[in-house]
């Protein structure tokens, strides 16, 4: 994987973040989900280095063999706000004052935190298989609840980590031949760490309390994305079911907004990562 790629570890402060980066051009920073590893962009990374850009792939604050501090009370050691901030320090560390940004799912709220605290260091953003996480609350009905009632167990405290952490293999399931083998076996160490699981569980804990009241706080004071925003979202995953047309939703949220759907499942970046690459290429080309 990642082949002319760099690997380092990149303290920023209360954590140590992990990172690949390479490539020559302007640079874009790639922001992966849960429960997946800076690997997941094994395929798409590449192809953007061959479209001309330096491409960053870090992981999360907890996640695969990044760092944070330990959980607190509040959660606001994981929280979105904190994760935007690590990212923003590790592009400054390489030397990207400015740049393109993307990030799918769980990594697509802390792009949404990134764009909005720190304007002046994103070009352009693009929202992968994502929704602001207020907005998913808002409309939490029955069939949200139940589609997506890992948010509500997460939450919990203590017992996630006790059932994940008895068969995370059972729990986290993953195809090497879909996944890739290297990304697979980089995943699987991940999840049978019960730091990482820990820190995975804090992203929702925050999710559904600081980061919720922080987007709320914007919406309030009318802050909003300036900069040109991709959204783009998987055909064969749910964000069309429970909500219609994403794009009306993220209108409320961004002056300049465009996007589509793209068929594919839910881990995007290992299913259509031609399609992918080209539409963020695209999207991020000078």
């Amino acid at each position: 994987m990642f082949e002319g790629f760099q690997e380092e570890l990149v303290p920023v402060g209360e954590a140590t973040i992990f990172v690949r980066h390479g490539g020559e051009g302007p640079p874009v920073l790639l922001l992966h989900g849960h429960p997946r590893t800076s690997a997941t962009w094994h395929r798409v990374a590449p192809l953007l280095v061959e479209q001309g850009f330096t491409v960053v792939c870090p992981d999360l604050r907890g996640y695969g063999r990044s760092r944070g501090p330990a959980p607190t009370p509040d959660h606001r050691a994981h929280s979105k706000r904190a994760v935007a901030g690590d990212l923003v320090a590790v592009m400054e560390a390489l030397g990207h004052n400015r740049f393109r940004l993307a990030g799918h799912d769980r990594g697509g709220a802390v792009a949404l935190r990134l764009a909005l605290d720190h304007p002046e260091a994103v070009e352009r953003v693009a929202l992968l298989d994502c929704m602001p996480i207020s907005e998913h609350l808002a409309r939490a009905g029955a069939e949200f609840a139940t589609r997506w009632w890992h948010w509500f167990f997460f939450a919990q405290p203590g017992t996630p980590e006790r059932v994940i952490n008895a068969d995370p293999v059972s729990w986290y399931a993953g195809d090497p031949d879909h996944m890739g083998p290297e990304n697979h076996e980089e995943f699987r160490a991940a999840t049978g760490n019960p730091d990482v699981v820990r820190a995975m569980l804090e992203d929702y804990r925050a999710g559904l309390t600081v980061d919720r009241a922080d987007e709320e706080a914007d919406r309030a004071a009318g802050v909003r994305l300036r900069c040109p925003t991709l959204v783009l979202w998987s055909l064969r995953d749910d964000l069309e079911i429970l909500y219609g047309d994403p794009l009306v939703i993220w209108r409320d949220w961004a002056d300049d907004v465009r996007g589509h759907g793209i068929d594919s499942g839910h881990h995007v970046a290992e299913e259509a990562p031609g399609v992918l690459a080209a539409d963020l290429a695209g999207f991020f080309r000078p």
